[in-house]
């Protein structure tokens, strides 16, 4: 009886060594081979491969996006197109007599045209508060609210344009640290830097109505919205979608230029279509199309800065340009900065 058991139980080791080493085989028999072992690509630009080995079809994904289906030992000629930008991982499902391999490459993928460069003329200067940290800058229903951080110093404000009075306002617990703000259907949402949550307030009274959370996003730094979805930067090359009714994320785009992935994005804002976004310590703000991440253009506010009353108080590393309003009402822009004592309406203009 033990000799039975004992070679039962080596019959049965071997098979499963057997099926497990079919199985590794099977995988490694695969090879997926991008012509001229090419990893960066524009849009325009055709991506040949293919998988090496015995199989029924493949199908080719760029991250999550399907592009072909191949039958039989045929080879990919996909023309990108429309595709989401960036950094994705070119992803090749082998079938064969119903099992599944896959086997990826990393590409990047580019806009095919530079960012058009833009300046600005300044049109008006208001005053603005010298203690507001400027995170987050949104009209609605053309009222003016803002978002300021640091921590111990955090707050949501609704802010008189003409004067830069505030008229209403609320400190936010000193253990936060808020960043971007956006409104929709009468609700203020309010990111936090590092704490991983987000506020909802009602829009009249700020009285605080609920909380969410973040998911796969790094931190809190920009939000805006289009009317139906919400946009949240979090400091990398990813702007998330957001539900707007759960504010749960939904997937991202990543910005890009025709030859460089952008990260640093901060204060976000809606503006006729596109998202305007500045680069964190940078005097740039980016014009980027929301469907696949292209920047489209690159507003540059250089000098913005020598036109403040306080620049001498101002740390050059922290207090920089941040805060973007578009009152869609008037078709008027808006910009300032951490602890500036100006808020600008600018024009912009081709450089």
């Amino acid at each position: 009886m033990k000799i039975y058991n004992l070679l039962f139980f080596i019959s049965l080791s071997l098979f499963l060594f057997s099926c497990g080493s079919d199985s590794e085989e099977a995988d490694s028999g695969y090879s997926l081979e991008i012509a001229e072992n090419k990893k960066e690509f524009q849009l325009g630009e055709t991506i040949q491969a293919q998988v090496k080995g015995e199989k029924d079809s493949v199908v080719y994904y760029l991250g999550e996006q399907r592009l072909q289906k191949i039958t039989g030992n045929g080879s990919l000629n996909y023309t990108f197109t429309n595709e989401k930008l960036g950094k994705w991982d070119f992803t090749a499902k082998i079938f064969r007599g119903g099992n599944k391999v896959e086997k990826k490459e990393e590409i990047s993928l580019f806009n095919d045209t530079a960012p058009v460069a833009y300046t600005y003329e300044i049109i008006n200067s208001y005053p603005h508060a010298k203690d507001a940290y400027t995170q987050g800058l949104e009209f609605y229903n053309g009222v003016l609210y803002e978002s300021t951080g640091q921590y111990g110093n955090s707050s949501l404000r609704k802010v008189e344009l003409q004067t830069g009075e505030v008229l209403q306002k609320i400190d936010i617990p000193s253990n936060y640290f808020a960043e971007g703000i956006t409104i929709l259907n009468d609700k203020i949402y309010q990111l936090t830097w590092k704490e991983g949550v987000g506020f909802i307030y009602d829009v009249d009274t700020f009285e605080k109505t609920g909380e969410f959370g973040y998911n796969q996003s790094k931190e809190g730094w920009g939000l805006t919205n289009d009317g139906n979805l919400v946009y949240k930067s979090d400091g990398t090359e990813k702007i998330w979608f957001l539900n707007a009714e759960t504010l749960a994320e939904e997937g991202f785009l990543q910005t890009v230029t025709h030859r460089t992935i952008s990260t640093k994005l901060n204060e976000l804002e809606w503006v006729e279509g596109k998202i305007y976004a500045n680069t964190y310590q940078k005097d740039g703000v980016a014009i980027i199309n929301p469907q696949n991440g292209a920047i489209e253009g690159v507003i540059d506010f250089s000098g913005l800065r020598e036109k403040l009353g306080n620049q001498e108080d101002l740390d050059p590393v922290n207090d920089v340009l941040n805060g973007i309003a578009y009152n869609k009402d008037t078709k008027q822009l808006y910009v300032t900065g951490k602890d500036w004592d100006t808020l600008f309406e600018v024009k912009i203009v081709k450089k």
